[in-house]
């Protein structure tokens, strides 16, 4: 079974950068696509970013285009979340998880249903 721990959240300023990793454990992370969710206080559960086993399908949100990047190192079973440019309304918890197999059809948390991490919060704050 799939099991996924997020780390790498924390408390950063306006402007700076985090970089959140999924580190998975139990099967070899690189035959599954991966989303990364975010959830703020009080709102729904959103798509980040989300990519393809091979890497060829990558979705970005428009609120993180451009300043958001997902990456994977196969050697280490892990998947990345680059933030740069941050916002403070970027502040949430960050979740990644997994679909069954190695594509994905909608950036959605109801997509995502083999895995998910426990979530690390990240709050962009001055």
């Amino acid at each position: 079974q799939l099991q996924l721990v997020e780390s790498g959240g924390g408390l950063v300023q306006p402007g700076g950068s985090l970089r959140l990793s999924c580190t998975a454990s139990g099967l070899t992370l690189e035959h599954y696509a991966i989303g990364w969710f975010r959830q703020a206080p009080g709102k729904e559960r959103e798509g980040v970013s989300c990519a393809s086993s091979s890497g060829g399908h990558i979705y970005y949100a428009d609120s993180v285009k451009g300043r958001f990047s997902i990456s994977r190192d196969n050697a280490k079973n892990t998947v990345y979340l680059q933030m740069n440019y941050l916002k403070p309304e970027d502040t949430a918890v960050y979740y990644c998880a997994s679909t069954y197999g190695s594509s994905w059809s909608v950036c959605s948390p109801a997509f995502f249903l083999a895995s998910w991490g426990q979530g690390t919060q990240v709050t962009v704050s001055s």
